[in-house]
């Protein structure tokens, strides 16, 4: 089986392949923004040919438009070709074998979200939370990851020292598929991006 794993959650969108349950190439999409129709050509460019029988798409949270898009995308080959069309949440990329990791974004209007894993099991549903409270709803032994380093790093590493990683917390095609592959109980079938939040723009 063939499986396109794209991801456009955040400004680092990208794209991996997997042939019978391995990883067999991946890539990030440069020159493009959530917005840019040059997205699609460059996917078919990193496919070469290949005839994905299933499209795993990251959900987000993140870029309103980013994610419709990849949504799309999957949902427009679907049709023509009949390929199965999944979904995961975008933190899932950050998830790790052997330790507690806590995700946390930037939900805007002063509001954070959190996604919460142990190893490669989502522990909770995603949620948000007033950023009084986010320290504790975060445990003490999860590190601590964010794909928004640009708007809430310093307030995460004020809050959390050491355990803040300012690296590693962007999602990624490659990192969905480590995920989907260790636990493919986190895949959805008919999925929807999430938003915890009326869109704002990006």
């Amino acid at each position: 089986m063939t499986i396109l794993v794209v991801d456009r959650s955040t400004e680092t969108q990208s794209a991996a392949l997997v042939e019978d349950g391995r990883i067999v190439s991946a890539t990030t999409i440069e020159g493009t923004d959530s917005r840019s129709g040059e997205w699609v050509p460059k996917v078919w460019e990193f496919m070469s040919g290949c005839r994905p029988s299933r499209i795993v798409v990251g959900t987000g949270p993140g870029s309103f438009a980013g994610i419709r898009a990849a949504l799309a995308f999957a949902q427009g080959i679907a049709l023509g070709s009949g390929a199965e069309v999944l979904g995961l949440p975008s933190p899932c990329s950050c998830a790790r074998q052997d330790e507690p990791v806590a995700v946390v974004g930037d939900a805007r209007r002063g509001k954070f979200w959190i996604a919460l894993f142990d190893g490669f099991s989502l522990a909770t549903p995603i949620f948000q939370v007033e950023e009084a409270d986010l320290p504790k709803r975060v445990p003490q032994s999860a590190k601590v990851f964010t794909p928004d380093a640009k708007r809430i790093g310093g307030k995460l590493a004020e809050m959390f020292g050491d355990r803040y990683d300012e690296k590693g917390g962007v999602p990624t095609a490659e990192g969905l598929a480590k995920a989907f592959l260790a636990n493919s109980r986190l895949l959805v079938s008919e999925p929807l991006p999430i938003y915890l939040n009326p869109a704002v723009r990006d």
